[in-house]
């Protein structure tokens, strides 16, 4: 799988750098195990950020910065990684979806980057470009119906979009039948060191919980 910025990101954004996870897994419904690993950590983090704070965090601060150069309002149209982390420090539970989301979402929530997760057989072609979602541009968030991408970056395999850091597609999302998994960090930010961390602590996770010998990290 190879992974590509677009010069139209590259100009609005040059800081961006990115690291993918690329593995065999096994998913299911929900893991108790790193459910208990999830509340732990949930319950330090409330006691260190709150919902003003996190804005000042750097990969989220980065990723707002890159939604307005790129014409988007990160306020009506939150990186996940804020609100995942907004929704926590609110008292809120997150959403229990699979192991594969889940162990996704912590990484998230601890390194701040908004991850995109996909069933990598569900990716048309080997090659995914990150460009600029255009006006009028089909795509369907999962959950969330048609959704306006009209300058949020976009991750495109042959079809079309398949990721944003606001939400990814309906196509290429994670199931139960997922046997393959690519997550991508971005890290608009620019801390290349940061964003393999995020990368291998994904890798560490899935080791843990989801069967899997950790695959490759991809850096782009």
């Amino acid at each position: 799988m190879e992974i590509i910025i677009s010069e139209e990101i590259r100009q609005r954004c040059p800081e961006m750098v990115g690291a993918a996870v690329l593995a065999s897994v096994r998913n299911t419904d929900e893991n108790e195990a790193l459910w208990s690993k999830i509340a732990h950590f949930i319950e330090e983090y409330r006691q260190k950020y709150t919902t003003e704070s996190i804005k000042q965090m750097p990969a989220i601060e980065a990723t707002r910065e890159a939604y307005k150069r790129c014409g988007k309002d990160p306020s009506r149209y939150r990186p996940s990684s804020e609100a995942l982390v907004r929704r926590t420090l609110k008292g809120h539970d997150l959403y229990r979806v699979s192991t594969l989301v889940d162990l996704i979402n912590l990484a998230s929530i601890r390194y701040g980057y908004s991850i995109g997760g996909f069933d990598a057989d569900k990716i048309q072609g080997t090659r995914l470009t990150l460009g600029i979602g255009r006006e009028g541009e089909p795509y369907e968030g999962i959950g969330r119906g048609p959704l306006n991408i009209q300058g949020l970056p976009v991750y495109r395999d042959e079809m079309g979009g398949i990721g944003t850091p606001t939400s990814d597609h309906e196509r290429t999302k994670l199931s139960l039948s997922t046997t393959r998994l690519l997550a991508i960090v971005n890290g608009y930010d620019g801390n290349r060191a940061q964003t393999v961390a995020c990368a291998q602590f994904i890798q560490e996770l899935l080791r843990e919980y989801a069967d899997s010998d950790g695959g490759e990290i991809l850096q782009f």
